[in-house]
């Protein structure tokens, strides 16, 4: 995989109650991803980038939310941008320290 790809592939980690609880349970890190990336993008990235060992990607689109428009006749809605979020099992052994990276690449 090319270097540019490696980067736009994996956009940041995704902080949420759930993603530390994955985390902390399941080995998993959670990312929002490119909207055009897949499984094997994603663990090439992954990989190339935090030289760690991944186990498993799971990817799935996230639809935007509907909200109100505001200055328009009641019953108008608009939608929030949908988004993909993956996430990826690490090996046992590996682990992604975000606080201190050192970059692989």
């Amino acid at each position: 995989m090319k270097q540019e790809r490696m980067m736009t592939v994996l956009r940041f980690p995704h902080m949420s109650e759930k993603s530390t609880w994955v985390a902390n349970e399941h080995r998993q890190i959670v990312f929002r991803v490119a909207g055009d990336a897949n499984k094997p993008e994603v663990k090439k990235a992954v990989e190339g980038m935090f030289g760690v060992e991944v186990k498993k990607v799971c990817i799935l689109n996230v639809k935007g939310k509907r909200k109100p428009l505001k200055g328009v006749k009641r019953g108008r809605f608009g939608y929030r941008a949908k988004w993909k979020k993956a996430y990826v099992t690490l090996a046992p052994e590996n682990d992604i320290d975000f606080l201190n990276i050192t970059s692989a690449v």
